[in-house]
């Protein structure tokens, strides 16, 4: 082993522990990768770079043009009034229709922009038919990511695959290669979770917001004196929220008081206050204040001051890694975040530090009008509250037939994937469906960075002989025992990498590996090398995949509900792809 190859394997090992601990986003790892990579010697800066300005970088970031402009011009629209049209129907049934639905858009939108786009539909249709919102959203998200698998643009995960292959000297993977091996995953999918995964999904008693969030335990009556020190203060000048206390009610003479910034608080005022312990005791230090635990306190009570409702953070919005005291929430939005849901635990206390991330439930009150111009923003969307998006006939007219247009000419081989797309995407743009810096916001550039970083790693590990020297290891364990043995395990490999790296990382660290291999025991490289994608946009263990991540705290669900409803889905989609890639890819 070389000194270079041992560096190599280094720079993935840490790649691998910097992913799961999550400590930095994906991008700046990816870049951190990519700058060790040129330091180490191991790559030149043409070589590291190459991964950035790829074909497929071009044609990543004109989908998230064309899905966007698909989604802002009312396209789409109709797919969310299809669920909400549903009629009362066994949950079987309903299973049986929103996955077929959401698993055809994925397959020509991304699975996060798809399942977002139908999420708030589904969770208005669950409380309506009196069904738990959980029962229907993990069933949402894995047939984004099952519709994904069966088109080469359905997901960033086959693109980058492709990308890579052609860098190691293959043929590219065409636009609808993978459609036969999709479209009987999607079958195999939905019939699992219509008669086997649903009974193994959780079912949540619907509560109140109050007791769902915890928030009774965290509330307490405080009376100002007029010898306190926040006396004739405005609630702005006092940044009791700085303090890690939120004000949700005034009572005056009886009478409560909206507690807005410019609120003055008055002697005898009672604050009904939602703070933890060591934020009460700090303003114990003020004599001029008395405390006493409040009692229990109903939604309605919650919402005697306008409405209170709950939003998801979404992908895109530039709300992510910032904090509500930096953003200065309440001030901005006229809104106040009562408390955060995030993977499965309420925060219901100090959330004014806690950085915002995507799938991030917040718990809002605020009057009607201030929520709805919150939610018209598009930073967040509201909950089982739909708004519709207008359709705007010609500018989605243009979109819609620039964006066919495109797949009828990469599809046919009359233009390259890159040029037909992205050809599509300055269409949309020019005819002013989208503007340009509308057009820049929804590119997720966190994504690219991370296919572009993550393709100059998968190369390093064919320049330096790291992917053959770990090819040869896997093909002494697996050789013996024939192809399908080499199948089943880059399959479980790659399903397993998923749930540290994201499926375009773990796909772009495995494929290097997987074509060394097929070249080590006879085996077809190109044809491991679609293994490898296939694996890893089917793999449904964990909720680390973004479409799973949206749905993760609004479906309240557990870590390990995914687990125990995904992984037989994965065992399943293992034994298709055994059972399938050789009938339409040579072994």
């Amino acid at each position: 082993m070389t000194t270079q190859i041992l560096f190599v394997l280094a720079m993935l090992a840490a790649a691998l522990v910097a992913f799961a601990l999550e400590w930095l986003s994906v991008d700046v790892i990816a870049l951190l990768v990519v700058v060790s990579l040129v330091l180490g010697g191991a790559l030149t800066p043409d070589q590291a770079f190459a991964g950035f300005a790829s074909e497929v970088i071009i044609v990543l970031a004109s989908l998230f043009v064309l899905s966007g402009a698909l989604v802002q011009t009312g396209v789409m629209e109709w797919a969310a009034q299809a669920i909400q049209r549903l009629g009362e129907h066994s949950e079987s049934r309903i299973i049986g229709y929103l996955m077929p639905l959401c698993g055809g858009l994925s397959a020509f939108l991304s699975n996060t922009s798809t399942t977002a786009m139908l999420m708030p539909a589904v969770v208005e249709y669950a409380k309506r038919a009196k069904i738990s919102p959980s029962r229907l959203l993990m069933p949402l998200a894995y047939a984004s990511m099952l519709g994904g698998s069966a088109t080469l643009m359905g997901t960033s995960t086959n693109l980058a695959t492709s990308g890579l292959i052609v860098k190691l000297g293959m043929e590219p993977v065409t636009l609808f290669e993978f459609l036969p091996v999709g479209i009987a995953m999607m079958l195999v999918g939905t019939a699992y979770m219509m008669f086997a995964g649903r009974y193994l999904l959780p079912t949540h008693t619907p509560t109140s917001f109050v007791e769902e969030y915890e928030i009774t335990r965290y509330l307490s009556e405080i009376m100002v004196r007029e010898d306190s020190s926040l006396s004739q203060r405005t609630l702005a000048d006092a940044a009791l929220s700085e303090r890690g206390v939120h004000v949700m009610a005034i009572v005056r003479n009886d009478a409560r008081v909206v507690p807005l910034p410019t609120t003055r608080l008055e002697a005898n005022d009672v604050l009904i206050v939602q703070a933890s312990r060591d934020s009460l005791l700090e303003l114990d230090e003020d004599p001029g204040l008395s405390f006493e635990a409040t009692g229990k306190i109903s939604d309605e009570e919650l919402a005697a001051d306008g409405k209170v409702v709950e939003a998801i953070v979404m992908p895109g919005s530039w709300l992510v890694a910032r904090t509500l005291k930096g953003l200065r929430f309440r001030e901005r939005f006229g809104v106040s975040v009562l408390a955060i849901h995030r993977r499965g635990t309420s925060h219901p206390t100090e959330i004014s530090s806690l950085p915002l991330a995507v799938g991030d439930v917040l718990l809002l009150q605020g009057s009607e009008e201030q929520l709805g111009l919150l939610q018209g923003s598009h930073r967040i969307r509201l909950l089982g509250e739909v708004v519709h998006t207008p359709f705007r006939r010609r500018a989605g007219t243009i979109v819609l037939s620039a964006t066919l247009t495109a797949v009828a000419l990469a599809a046919s081989g009359v233009l390259p994937l890159s040029i037909a797309f992205l050809l599509a995407a300055l269409i949309a743009v020019l005819a002013r469906c989208v503007t340009a810096e509308e057009a820049y916001r929804l590119i997720e550039w966190r994504l690219i960075i991370l296919i572009g970083g993550m393709t100059s790693l998968g190369v390093a590990m064919t320049e330096t002989g790291a992917a053959e020297l770990v090819a040869s290891w896997v093909a002494q364990a697996t050789a013996p025992f024939g192809p399908y043995a080499v199948m089943t395990a880059f399959i479980v490999l790659t399903m397993l990498l998923t749930q540290a790296l994201s499926n375009a990382a773990a796909a772009l660290v495995v494929v290097p590996v997987a074509v060394s291999t097929a070249l080590q025991v006879g085996m077809e490289p190109r044809t491991l090398a679609v293994v490898v994608a296939l694996s890893a946009s089917l793999s449904f263990i964990t909720p680390l995949e973004p479409a799973c991540l949206l749905v993760y705290s609004p479906g309240k669900y557990r870590f390990m509900d995914f687990v125990r409803v995904g992984l037989p889905l994965s065992l399943l989609a293992l034994l298709v792809l055994l059972g399938l890639v050789p009938v339409f890819w040579p072994m």
